[in-house]
């Protein structure tokens, strides 16, 4: 049974991932002013994404069957829609 987090480890968990996006973000923006094409550095973070994912959800030694990938995938689909419904309202509101 999964418990749910309480509302001070549910903070904590939101500012480490702010954290966490933050430092990717600078990394990116490094490596586009080293030269790289921005299109090959998301391809990068992207793939270096779903090498991590797995690893986190399978383990150094397994991967993930069809089912997996397609949670994944669709965790991934939910979280881009979310990220371009914050920038529609954010540009609406400049």
């Amino acid at each position: 049974m999964t418990e749910s987090l309480s509302q001070d480890d549910a903070k904590i968990q939101a500012e480490n991932h702010s954290k966490c996006v933050d430092r990717f973000i600078e990394l990116a923006n490094a490596m586009k002013d080293e030269g790289l094409a921005p299109g090959v550095v998301s391809h990068g973070l992207m793939s270096a994404s779903g090498i991590y994912a797995t690893y986190a959800i399978a383990g150094n030694t397994n991967g993930l069957n069809q089912a997996g990938v397609e949670k994944l995938a669709g965790l991934y689909q939910s979280n881009l829609e979310n990220i371009q419904k914050s920038k529609k309202e954010q540009a609406s509101n400049s």
